[in-house]
């Protein structure tokens, strides 16, 4: 498959200057970061909040960094100890060395990313793509993830045309002037292309190249089996899938805690930070986790 990447030091550089701009001014003060070494490539993580508080690790979905957590990050690191990664094989501040090419591979380079860290439990926020990266390393190490909180996670129901579509269309609007930007947003539902920070980050993105897996859909088996506590937030107006059949899939076939979320869309994570930290962080109160 390859391994993803800019299309020349030029462009890394001036998405790498992009990027340190911004998460010093939208990151709350007292963020530190920290580089784990990995077979797949060095990851950057990014961490606030008490060090020896319980870990809560935030993966961001396809083509996201720990930007997109910025309006998370002050909520949940008043009590947790946020750890926001940066994947390898997305535009951030890891790099990837080695190709990913399923999800045991993704896997083992987020143990090994626990395992740098110190982390011997946490609990686990993953939007879209992070979601379903979620959902894989809790199948595979049940003990080492406290819960989890999906946000409208990849690998839940069928992709069609009509996520591709939104895609693309978003791509173009993004690169629209922005009052331009901003009304397409209403019409796509797509309330990342109102957030003009992270818009910013998305242009000097358009030089990477991403080389990762597409997430197979889940199995029924695969849903039985899994026994981490689970929050799965999906947007009523999901381009990604049928939310009202994902969510009586899960019911259904799993144990798992669904709540749909009335006028939210994929961009449930950017349209509706408030209401993701306070079901995130009711969900976790029980739980209790170790580090290391």
């Amino acid at each position: 498959m390859g391994t993803s990447s800019f299309t020349s030091d030029q462009a890394r550089s001036t998405f790498a200057l992009a990027y340190d701009e911004a998460m010093q001014r939208l990151w709350p003060a007292g963020w530190t970061s920290i580089d784990i070494t990995t077979a797949y490539g060095p990851t950057r993580v990014n961490r606030f909040g008490p060090a020896d508080g319980v870990p809560v690790v935030l993966l961001p979905g396809a083509a996201g960094n720990s930007l997109m957590w910025y309006r998370y990050v002050a909520d949940l690191g008043r009590d947790y100890q946020v750890l926001a990664v940066d994947p390898v094989g997305e535009p951030g501040g890891s790099r990837q060395d080695k190709p990913i090419d399923n999800a045991d591979d993704l896997t083992e380079w987020l143990g090994e990313v626990f395992t740098g860290l110190g982390v011997a439990q946490a609990h686990l926020i993953g939007c879209s793509y992070g979601g379903w990266t979620a959902m894989q390393y809790a199948l595979r190490h049940p003990d080492r993830v406290a819960t989890m909180t999906l946000l409208d996670p990849a690998g839940f129901g069928k992709v069609g045309g009509r996520f591709l579509a939104w895609v693309i269309l978003g791509g173009l609007a993004g690169l629209a002037p922005r009052g331009v930007r901003h009304r397409a947003a209403r019409w796509l539902r797509n309330a990342t292309l109102l957030d003009d920070d992270l818009m910013g980050m998305a242009r000097v993105s358009m030089s990477f190249r991403r080389r990762l897996p597409v997430p197979p859909s889940l199995t029924d088996d695969e849903l039985r089996t899994s026994s981490t506590p689970a929050l799965v937030l999906l947007g009523a107006n999901s381009q990604l899938y049928d939310a009202a059949s994902v969510a009586q899939r899960l019911r259904t076939v799993g144990s798992f805690h669904v709540d749909v979320v009335p006028d939210a869309g994929h961009d449930l994570p950017v349209s509706c930070p408030s209401l993701v930290v306070e079901r995130a962080l009711a969900f976790m109160a029980p739980s209790t986790t170790l580090l290391s």
